[in-house]
């Protein structure tokens, strides 16, 4: 079976889980009745504010935690692969992962991945986010095995660094999950550049759901939650209201794209020549 419907669900998160829970498992219905077998879900989506200048996501301890139970079960229900991007985590030495899930269609996490880049930033206008002071960053790229292919898993931040997804194309991720919750501000300018860049650099699909709307305490979600093909070619845009989109996906296209481009197998090692040498050869 090449040919499968993915799907992003795209809300604004409030601070509570159990009103966030209650929409994202009444929207991830929706797409399975609308013929999606794997559903993405965004960066925080069980609960996300701004305090202080900061973006705070509820947090709960795994083994406490109700989405997880109920996403099991849905994913039992209705035989999804679901992708719940990511969630605020309480780790075992007390610190704070921003971690996302994929459950298989048995109820079982499959794979854990905790974002590894924290958006520490200063946008200007007083715009200054510091993930660090409430999330500490994981160390470990992860690749889920699914029936179509792997899907290499990041969270928001992440799309910046293309090396993480480079290497994650070449440990089998022929599709790329890019949860987030990308501010309106640096959204309009870099989230469709980006996520097509990373979709064509590496042939491989990119699935990225986003939170969309105005957070509790003001901050501001961009949505435009976007499928986006191994060519570069945007399949669905969420635009910038709640909604669901669904996309058919083609894992032949993955293979095509790779054939056409074979960028992946032309990866050199090389040397970097910087200032201070080139200036000290010029005055050789």
């Amino acid at each position: 079976m090449s040919k499968f419907k993915a799907a992003c669900i795209q809300f604004t998160a409030r601070p509570e889980v159990e009103p966030n829970l209650a929409t994202s498992l009444r929207m991830t219905r929706d797409a399975a009745a609308r013929g999606a077998k794997l559903v993405c879900l965004p960066e925080f989506f069980t609960g996300l504010e701004l305090v202080g200048g900061n973006l705070m996501p509820a947090v709960v301890k795994e083994e406490d935690n109700p989405v997880l139970p109920a996403f099991k079960e849905l994913a039992r229900e209705l035989g999804l692969w679901i992708s719940l991007g990511s969630m605020g985590v309480t780790r075992p030495d007390g610190h704070i992962a921003n971690r996302g899930y994929v459950i298989d269609p048995g109820g079982r996490v499959s794979a854990r991945y905790d974002k590894i880049h924290l958006f520490d930033v200063d946008l200007g206008d007083g715009k200054r986010f510091r993930e660090s002071d409430v999330i500490a960053p994981g160390s470990t790229a992860v690749v889920a095995d699914t029936p179509w292919g792997g899907l290499g898993l990041s969270v928001c931040y992440d799309l910046r660094f293309p090396h993480l997804y480079r290497e994650l194309a070449k440990s089998g991720a022929s599709m790329l999950a890019v949860p987030a919750a990308f501010t309106r501000l640096t959204g309009r300018a870099h989230w469709h550049v980006l996520l097509r860049a990373r979709a064509i650099e590496n042939g491989a699909y990119v699935i990225a759901a986003c939170q969309n709307g105005v957070l509790a305490g003001g901050a501001e979600c961009f949505g435009h939650s976007l499928i986006v093909d191994p060519w570069g070619e945007v399949l669905a845009d969420g635009g910038e209201e709640e909604g669901i989109i669904v996309a058919e996906l083609d894992t032949e296209a993955v293979a095509n794209a790779r054939r056409r481009i074979p960028a992946l197998t032309h990866d050199r090692s090389f040397s970097v020549e910087g200032i201070e040498a080139t200036r000290k050869a010029a005055s050789a």
